[in-house]
């Protein structure tokens, strides 16, 4: 199903094409991107990435084409990866580019090996997705097959199921056959990453936007969306919503487009009461900033972030404490012990939200939380046990009359 207000750029031709097959891919104008890359010198190539203001389609939406100037080039090996983790609920926009689209995937890391003058690709690709491992592994096998690779070659890594693999050093810990925890930086996988050689790791939405953008030019890309955060975004729409599924739209987009238009609204003729926004991880928004673009920089200007784009509705029946309990009790669960203000910090976090839950906290213990919020957001090695809090933090300042009317 496309709607109206949708714009398909990585998405064009889903279910259109065999998406392991690069002679179909080659069809509709694939690779191209790549044989124009070949004809472009490292730093024209990495100026025309800048140019586009790419920025990645993860957590921190830095700009790609500055990420990769980083990477040093006196150094006789370095690697491409991508983050096919996804390891957030409810988030499966990676997924459905690689079933509709894997060839773009593949092009694109081979334009990023161009770039900092890589052979070697690896996709890590979430435990729980085996079946997409498989296409990926078909969808490389024809591309070399076809010749259009040349002498980048890729290789797909399975992980394990591990929440905070989804951060680019645990990924690279893991790759390595390591257990999956971050690393301390700096160094950089820019400078130090795999197997300590330099090392670009961006995800599958970033990498599969890189043939378009070659091809079009990067004046096209800036000028779709938002200027600050431009392009397209793959959307993934669950809860109490009507239409269930995913959509590309251009980043200028708003949540309440997102919402009643693509998402055909709250089922049942009930009331709208939030909306989380990047995954398990995200801010809880109200419906008073349901105006706000999509992009990255508009949604940090509300305490939100973009993140993987999953978007979570919730109608007015649900219990938003409950909700973010369940929410707390996860990222106890998924933390990986290696820092104390993440171990610790999502454990008191899991264990307060359950007493206000169960009807026997206090009011102090809101105080306790915001506390608690800000030492790990400070504090924690990595994203997770920053972005832990940041649902109770959200709904405490949004909802916090729900949290009241549970509290002694």
């Amino acid at each position: 199903m496309k709607t109206a207000i949708e714009m398909r750029v990585l998405l064009e031709h889903a279910d259109r094409i065999d998406p392991a097959s690069a002679e179909d891919y080659i069809k509709v104008g694939g690779y191209k991107g790549l044989e124009k890359a070949r004809g472009m010198s490292r730093e024209d190539l990495i100026k025309e990435v800048k140019s586009s203001n790419l920025r990645g389609r993860g957590g921190a939406g830095f700009n790609a084409g500055m990420k990769w100037s980083f990477v040093p080039q006196n150094v006789p090996v370095k690697y491409v990866v991508c983050n096919l983790d996804e390891g957030e609920p409810g988030t499966y926009k990676d997924r459905i580019i690689c079933e509709k689209n894997a060839q773009a995937l593949i092009e694109g890391m081979a334009i990023c090996g161009l770039a900092i003058n890589s052979q070697q690709g690896y996709i890590y690709c979430r435990g729980e997705y085996p079946f997409v491992a498989e296409l990926l592994r078909k969808a490389v096998a024809s591309a070399k097959a076809s010749g259009a690779l040349g002498d980048f070659d890729i290789e797909v890594r399975m992980g394990a199921g591990a929440y905070v693999c989804g951060e680019e050093t645990a990924l690279i810990e893991s790759i390595e056959g390591h257990r999956g925890e971050p690393r301390f930086k700096p160094p950089f996988p820019g400078v130090e990453g795999l197997w300590k050689a330099p090392t670009v790791v961006n995800n599958v939405e970033t990498f599969a936007c890189l043939p378009y953008i070659l091809v079009n030019g990067a004046q096209w890309f800036a000028g779709i969306g938002a200027a600050s955060y431009p392009g397209t975004k793959v959307l993934t729409l669950t809860g109490d919503v009507v239409n269930r599924t995913y959509f590309e739209v251009p980043t200028s987009t708003t949540l309440r487009e997102v919402i009643f238009e693509l998402g055909g609204g709250i089922p049942g003729g009930k009331k709208f009461k939030a909306v989380q926004v990047g995954g398990t991880s995200g801010a809880f928004i109200p419906e008073a900033n349901l105006d706000t673009p999509i992009d990255f920089d508009s949604m940090g200007k509300i305490g939100a972030a973009l993140g993987s784009g999953a978007v979570l509705v919730l109608d007015e029946t649900r219990d938003i404490v409950d909700v973010v309990t369940r929410i707390s009790k996860f990222f106890e669960h998924e933390s990986c012990g290696k820092c104390n203000p993440c171990r610790e910090g999502t454990f008191r976090c899991r264990e307060i939200m359950e007493r206000i839950n169960n009807g026997r906290g206090r009011e102090a213990d809101l105080d306790l939380l915001t506390l608690l919020s800000k030492v790990m957001q400070k504090a924690a090695l990595c994203g997770l046990g920053q972005a832990a809090p940041i649902p109770i933090d959200s709904t405490i300042k949004h909802f916090k009359h729900e949290y009241l009317r549970k509290v002694l």
